[in-house]
């Protein structure tokens, strides 16, 4: 773990702990990018441009030369018009390949061009609707390797944005536009657990492996999805919901350390007090910041048993105001604090077709059902399937998965969909009303039910009595949502993936979520940023992902650490 700044390049600046008042000093020539400060090093005649900037970092653009600048350790004279990518939302054109595969032929970074073999399969998207062709796809084997690359990239005026899982729903793992620069973590494998069972961990490890290997070591787990092929990056950065997050909190709250290289190519180990500013950008906003090489995550034991559970309810899409009415009955059993505690996670799925409730229950079999059962049936439909079962950690994971292994492979990766997909996120403050639970099933019922194409929702339990994911205040990360009942997502997907999308699936999902907001127009609805919606402009996904005072504080830390936009996409902080 790197607990100092190895700067080395200029273009960015980081918060810099010492005040910059010793301009009386005597100055010497600096040689590691950084100015002023303890060590009162001076950017003149230094290798990394002449200004020195007021977060203390050297270079030569307007960041470093304009307001702020400190003559006291250099010049201030340089680029001060500032330059198109700092200041703009959007990118501008990609320079020629020579200009940044000279670079990082250089410095002997690993890439694949347009012209690599291997290219297109690295740069196929999880979501087929959104595909993108990469300036470069950087692979690279060392943490070297990639401040290089972001060197590189930023000198070439290239955006670049990582790639871990690869599964973004807008496909911003592939920068979410042509010509990006992508840094490919599939390299990044490592998982160990050390003495205080905190688990190292790559930026490219898949959940599935990770499951597996912290289980293997010694026992361990952690809150997280259901999808083994997620990868570990984006899911904890923003957020990473699974079954036993109401006992164990987010993904994202397990987060006790992170290595990172930021835009101007140096790379630091952040915690809570080291570099707070950036620790706390990065726990939910983290593709707008940096590379994560390194995930520390504090694990808890694995449970003995689980408690999987699910039941198929008939007759679910036949008249809304029955339908309402059974789930107004779920929504005031999951508020029941004499029943409900953090032992249950559970979520509700349906298609027009089928409708169920499933889970996970962290206490006996018999406590289950002969309290949580009876009181979440009451008034149901008997259901037409119904199990609970008993089984280890690893069996209740692998029987979420859907079919899909634990073990997932480290190369080559090729599961896809073709999709388009919607969130909400409905506060406990203000549950959702009969009416509005009859207007949502209303529509499902008009419009749903003979649909043309596939779709599902899926309203999962964040909130109610004793859950940790609402136990953490929102000053805690910048994930916003700490007061949550339900997070809902849209889904509509074409079935096939070899024809066309739709066009008529983004609107029958947006519907979807319309009925909800246009039910209940005084409710202040968000959205989980793990479902990102590329439709959003970047004004309506800022407000929809963060609450006003966290996207401000991101904003302004964006500004200090990447003042050059070096990490960007169509909705990343500050565009």
């Amino acid at each position: 773990m790197l607990v100092t700044l190895l700067s080395l390049v200029y273009l960015g600046t980081v918060s810099f702990a010492v005040p910059f008042d010793h301009f009386n000093k005597r100055a010497t020539i600096s040689p590691d990018a950084t100015c002023g400060g303890a060590q009162s090093y001076t950017c003149q005649a230094s290798a990394f441009g002449n200004c020195c900037s007021v977060n203390g970092w050297c270079g030569s653009t307007a960041a470093y030369c304009g307001t702020g600048c400190q003559p006291g350790f250099g010049t201030c004279t340089g680029q001060t018009t500032p330059s198109t990518t700092s200041k703009t939302s959007s990118p501008t054109s990609t320079p020629t390949a020579g200009t940044l595969g000279a670079c990082l032929a250089s410095k002997n970074v690993p890439i694949r061009l347009t012209s690599s073999p291997d290219f297109s399969q690295l740069a196929k998207p999880y979501n087929l609707r959104l595909s993108y062709t990469p300036a470069v796809i950087v692979l690279p084997e060392t943490t070297q390797h990639i401040s290089d690359a972001v060197t590189c990239a930023a000198k070439s005026n290239v955006k670049v944005q990582p790639r871990g899982g690869g599964h973004s729903y807008a496909a911003f793992g592939l920068g979410g536009q042509s010509g990006s620069m992508i840094i490919d973590l599939q390299n990044f494998q490592t998982i160990t657990l050390d003495s205080s069972n905190i688990a190292k961990v790559g930026g490219g490890v898949r959940l599935g492996n990770l499951a597996q290997a912290i289980y293997n070591q010694a026992q361990r787990a952690l809150p997280h999805g259901t999808c083994p092929g997620v990868g570990v990056g984006g899911h904890a950065t923003h957020g990473g919901y699974g079954y036993s997050s109401r006992a164990w909190g987010l993904a994202l709250d397990t987060i006790v350390g992170l290595d990172v290289v930021l835009a101007n190519g140096s790379y630091i180990y952040t915690t809570s007090t080291a570099y707070p500013d950036i620790y706390y950008a990065l726990r939910g906003a983290a593709d707008s910041f940096g590379i994560i090489t390194t995930f520390y995550l504090q694990t808890v034991p694995a449970p003995s048993t689980v408690i999987n559970w699910s039941f198929s309810i008939p007759n679910m899409f036949s008249s809304a105001a029955t339908s309402a009415a059974a789930l107004m009955h779920i929504q005031t059993f999951v508020q029941n604090a004499s029943v409900v505690d953090r032992k249950l996670g559970m979520g509700m799925y349906m298609d027009g077709y089928g409708f169920s409730i499933s889970g996970t229950y962290f206490g006996s079999l018999a406590d289950f059902n002969a309290k949580i059962k009876p009181e979440l049936l009451r008034t149901l439909p008997p259901p037409t399937a119904s199990t609970a079962t008993s089984m280890t950690w690893l069996q209740s994971l692998t029987a979420l998965a859907n079919g899909q292994p634990l073990q997932q492979p480290t190369t080559g990766y090729d599961q896809h969909d073709s999709f388009f997909a919607k969130s909400l996120v409905v506060p406990s403050s203000s549950p959702l009303t009969l009416a509005t639970w009859t207007a949502y099933f209303d529509y499902m019922i008009r419009n749903g039910v003979n649909a043309a194409n596939p779709w599902f929702s899926i309203i999962n339990l964040y909130g109610g009595p004793d859950s940790q994911i609402n136990a953490k205040p929102v000053s805690f990360s910048a994930y916003s949502d700490r007061s949550a009942l339900w997070v809902i997502q849209h889904y509509g997907f074409t079935g096939n993936t070899a024809v066309p999308f739709p066009a008529a699936i983004i609107p029958f999902v947006q519907g979807l979520s319309n009925s909800i907001t246009n039910a209940q127009p005084e409710t202040v609805f968000s959205g989980y940023s793990n479902y990102m919606d590329p439709t959003l402009t970047p004004q309506q996904a800022h407000a929809a992902y963060y609450d006003a005072a966290t996207y401000s504080r991101l904003v302004g830390i964006k500004e200090r650490v990447d003042p050059g936009k070096v990490f960007w996409h169509p909705q990343a902080v500050g565009t």
